[in-house]
């Protein structure tokens, strides 16, 4: 019998009806992609656990385990011990396989779940049975039903017993894809990144879209953002990013437009190009980092006027959040560090002194009536760089 393997707990997938199949189909493909440069494993799914084999002496179930705790649609997960479904064995199993953990606590409890009906004891009756014999095995214990240090699991299963200790949170949500593709605009700093993970985390599937505007922004800061589109693939699954020349645009932007509608109607232009990359990869949305009077672009008024240009929904994730909110993710996802490297983006080049913050959306119409729209989105487009990133 397999030594050591890892369960996975499904998350709020479990409440789907008809189509749960389809969720937890997209969900093991996903484990598989991602647990490929680890080695071999056998991936199956059994009354709402996903158990995860490996296959053979090199596959690494430790990376596995890592890996495992950023993938969507998993809510627990644990190492565990399988063993033959009898109380003696499962009690055996328990004290070698958790023996450091048992040894270093002070308080446990036993906490059993006999999924096959079929076994003799109830799970009160098995968890009693386990917790007396390891109550008198280890004298440093004492029993806690209400506050344990140490819970002990027994999982009774349709092929097997399982044993393991406290199980660590996963990642939630529910898996990549599930629901359909969108179009991120991804910057250099701290929002956008949290944007995209907190839509992956509901099923999105993306694609990045980046702006550049050499010589206004560095090579630093595109690397950069090819750096935050690399901390987001162990969440988001395999993307691409599209990085898009922006220089142009904003020149004729400053040339020919009132300086307080400068950003407004740059965001115009980065909605307009996301929504044709949208268009061409078959995406059903636009994702965007914006939260709600944070800057001036992002007042109610002022996201009317961006989104006036929008053929697809936009969905903004981060609109109702604080900026504390905000970097407690950006830090729980590692992008933090990343996002606050000193390398500016398009966003800062020719930023107006007094920027409109209540535009009416003709008024914008008309202060970008002066530009070639359509030209200059094609050229855009033209110039565009794609990157694959994966884990």
């Amino acid at each position: 019998m397999q030594e050591e393997l890892i369960l996975l707990k499904l998350g709020e997938l479990v409440l789907k009806g008809l189509n749960r199949h389809t969720f937890e189909e997209r969900l093991q493909n996903n484990i598989r992609r991602r647990l490929r440069p680890f080695g071999k494993f056998d991936v199956t799914s059994k009354q709402s656990t996903v158990y995860i084999a490996p296959l053979t002496p090199e596959s690494d179930l430790d990376a596995a385990f890592e890996a495992c705790k950023r993938i969507f649609g998993i809510v627990a997960l644990s190492k565990a011990h399988p063993c033959a479904k009898d109380k003696d064995a499962i009690t055996e199993a328990a004290k070698t396989y958790l023996h450091d953990q048992l040894s270093a606590a002070h308080t446990f409890k036993v906490e059993s779940k006999r999924a096959d009906k079929r076994f003799p004891m109830t799970s009160i009756q098995l968890s009693q049975w386990v917790g007396g014999e390891l109550d008198d095995t280890f004298p440093n214990l004492t029993p806690d039903v209400h506050t344990p240090e140490l819970t002990v699991h027994v999982e009774v299963r349709e092929k097997a017993a399982y044993v393991h200790g406290n199980p660590e949170p996963g990642a939630g949500g529910l898996p990549v894809g599930v629901n359909g593709v969108g179009v991120s605009l991804l910057s250099g700093g701290i929002d956008s990144p949290v944007s995209s993970y907190m839509m992956a985390k509901r099923g999105l599937a993306l694609d990045l879209v980046h702006f550049f505007s050499p010589p206004y922004t560095s090579d630093q800061a595109k690397e950069k953002v090819i750096e935050l589109a690399r901390l987001l693939t162990p969440y988001t699954g395999r993307v691409i990013l599209h990085i898009v020349p922006f220089t142009e645009i904003q020149e004729e932007i400053r040339k020919n437009c009132p300086e307080d509608y400068f950003t407004l109607i740059m965001r115009r232009f980065m909605m307009r190009i996301a929504g044709r990359v949208g268009e061409r990869i078959g995406a059903g949305c636009l994702v965007t980092g914006e939260c709600l009077g944070q800057v001036a672009s992002q007042t109610m008024e002022a996201l009317g006027s961006t989104e006036d240009v929008c053929d697809l929904p936009v969905f903004r994730p981060l609109i109702g959040m604080d900026k504390e909110e905000i970097v407690a993710v950006s830090r729980r996802i590692g992008a933090f560090e990343t996002s606050i490297l000193p390398y500016e983006d398009c966003c800062t080049v020719f930023t107006p002194r007094h920027p409109k913050t209540h535009p009416k959306v003709e008024e914008v119409r008309a202060a970008e009536s002066a530009l070639a729209v359509t030209e200059l989105v094609e050229r855009a487009l033209a110039g565009e760089e794609k990157l694959k990133l994966s884990w």
